[in-house]
């Protein structure tokens, strides 16, 4: 599978998820080892007139999870990803539309990752994401560990 059909099937993926449509998230690429989802501000505003930190948190996440089954559809590896846990922190407010960035956490090997799914069925690697400030820095950052289990 190319990459560009892998970002297809995920861009239809994230249109499938109801919670996921309605944010209006978008899958805008894959580059140099980092998936970006983006979300229109107005679908994800809080009475402040900022982005809501649910939509935060709910776009990174996707990121990560998007990461993963992006990455295991390029191995041709078929397999359920979840979020397993994370950490949030919330830096600053944003007044603009989202965009995050999801990328492996440093120190994590994705061919250890494929050899522990590919030998146990499962396996776990920490994801990093974070919502992009339009003048540079985060306005969020996420932690998180994901968890795939391979179909039968």
């Amino acid at each position: 599978m190319s990459a560009e059909e892998a970002l297809q099937e995920l861009r239809e993926y994230c249109r499938g998820m109801p919670p996921v449509a309605a944010m209006g998230v978008e899958v805008d690429g894959f580059h140099d080892g980092a998936l970006r989802l983006t979300a229109p501000l107005s679908a994800n505003v809080n009475d402040k007139g900022n982005a809501f930190g649910g939509s935060l948190t709910s776009l990174m996440t996707v990121a990560g999870w998007g990461l993963v089954t992006l990455k295991l559809r390029l191995a041709g590896l078929k397999a359920e990803v979840y979020v397993a846990d994370s950490q949030i922190r919330y830096l600053a407010p944003l007044y603009a539309d989202l965009v995050a960035d999801a990328m492996f956490g440093e120190g994590q090997s994705w061919e250890a990752f494929l050899d522990t799914l590919v030998q146990r069925g499962r396996a776990r690697i920490q994801v990093d994401a974070r919502i992009l400030l339009p003048e540079g820095g985060s306005a969020t950052t996420l932690v998180g560990r994901f968890v795939a289990i391979s179909k039968r």
